[in-house]
């Protein structure tokens, strides 16, 4: 009953936050993330009341399953955009820039977290620097595909912003495999070839491949089907069902196969739109249907930042430094790249700005990063830091970014005149 009172207070809090800040023009996602802050251990969750609020930590970790089920859907609607018909457009392009601002971001973290190591050598050690340069490369793409959902955006900055933020993950997740694996080698003294070079190529064929086969699958089944309820209940089941595939683990020896939940369900939901007629507007469905559960999403979110990483001046030091450095190499590596390749002019001056977001593919490699040897605390510190600072002020870069570019355009007058009409109706 406790679990229950909790989530129905968080998804109340969201949506009433949503309403407080409206006077801001401030994007729903902030507000999620203002009111799970609110009701977390650092705040409500103080008043150890059962029901209001999350007390611990450990009590946020029993809901957890809600954050994996909705980026699973997340995952699933951002692979709609890899139609086929859309990529023979923008899909060299995606391809470059989403590789090119990844790297050049990891590298720029590396160079400036390497430097201050030189300068302070006891505060930040070597493996600690070039895992936190691979943790830079990933970017959420749950706060930007609701940023593009909330305001309807559309045009050519949002028709490749989508792709690239899936890449984005999938660069990411070879360039942190490669570096923790070299992190642990610099600590240990052995280098592991299976875990630098195999176990990530390993995960990211057997994501492909399991998403690949879940997406024909689904396709097949329904057809089975005439009703649209019916044929969105087994879409929700499969999303459930690769999420829980996802977790799997097995060890042949010393290669570990593995599965990233955010490739699996990306790769179903692109098999999907491409080979079933009905996707569209299944995918919509599916959509609305999953609202609520991203609301919950983003207020568990908040919830879990900790804002006791401000107590200490080196993590918020070193994490000033992360930040700046990651901003700085995912929009010159975005803006150059796009130039390269012969994007629009709003798309070179204003994609940069919208990869900013970053959370749930960093918190994962987070955890794994916290196993490192004398440097895991740290770690986690600066990235939790990073998080907090990115989920609250990305959201509004990225909607700010799709305004200046023309693809979040303002209400007609017509439309905001009828919504008044039926306000007022409704008041009456």
């Amino acid at each position: 009953m406790t679990a229950l009172l909790s989530l129905s207070l968080a998804m109340m809090a969201g949506l009433m936050m949503t309403r407080l800040i409206k006077r801001w023009h401030l994007p729903d996602v902030t507000a999620y993330l203002v009111a799970g802050v609110l009701i977390g251990p650092c705040f409500l969750g103080k008043l150890n009341i059962p029901g209001i609020g999350f007390s611990t930590y450990d009590q946020l970790e029993e809901v957890t399953l809600i954050s994996k089920v909705a980026l699973g859907f997340i995952a699933f609607s951002i692979g709609n955009e890899f139609r086929l018909s859309q990529l023979k457009e923008t899909g060299r392009q995606a391809l470059v820039i989403g590789v090119v601002q990844a790297c050049i971001a990891t590298l720029l973290v590396d160079a400036a977290l390497l430097a201050f190591h030189f300068l302070r050598p006891e505060a930040l050690s070597v493996p600690a620097a070039i895992t936190l340069g691979a943790i830079a490369a990933a970017t959420a793409p749950a706060a930007t595909l609701m940023v593009v959902r909330q305001y309807k955006a559309s045009g050519p900055l949002t028709d490749l912003l989508l792709p690239i933020v899936a890449l984005d993950d999938a660069v990411g997740l070879v360039l942190f495999a490669v570096s923790f694996g070299i992190a642990k080698a610099l600590v240990s003294g052995v280098i592991d070839v299976c875990t630098i070079v195999f176990n990530p190529i390993i995960e990211i064929i057997g994501s492909l491949l399991l998403g690949a086969v879940a997406g024909y699958v689904l396709t097949k089944i329904e057809k089975l089907f005439n009703s649209n309820t019916n044929r969105l209940a087994m879409t929700i089941s499969f999303v459930f069902l690769t999420v829980a595939l996802s977790m799997l683990e097995i060890e042949v020896g010393p290669v570990k196969i593995g599965f990233s939940s955010l490739l699996v369900c990306m790769m179903m939901g692109s098999v999907f739109c491409n080979l079933c007629p009905l996707s569209e507007e299944i995918m919509h469905n599916s959509d609305r249907w999953t609202a609520p559960l991203l609301v919950l999403f983003f207020v568990i979110s908040g919830a879990e930042l900790e804002l006791g990483v401000f107590a200490k001046f080196s993590s918020v030091f070193i994490g000033i430094i992360y930040i700046v450095s990651r901003s700085l190499g995912k929009y010159f590596g975005a803006r150059e790249s796009a130039e390269a390749v012969g994007c629009d002019k709003n798309v070179v001056r204003y994609l940069g700005i919208t990869l900013l977001p970053q959370a749930g593919v960093a918190l994962g490699m987070c955890v794994t990063a916290s196993t490192l040897p004398n440097d895991g605390s740290l770690i986690r510190n600066i990235v939790l830091f990073a998080v907090l600072i990115y989920e609250l002020v990305g959201p509004v870069c990225t909607k700010w970014a799709l305004t200046k570019a023309g693809d979040i355009r303002p209400q007609s007058e017509a439309v905001i005149h009828r919504r008044e009409e039926k306000l007022a109706a409704v008041k009456k």
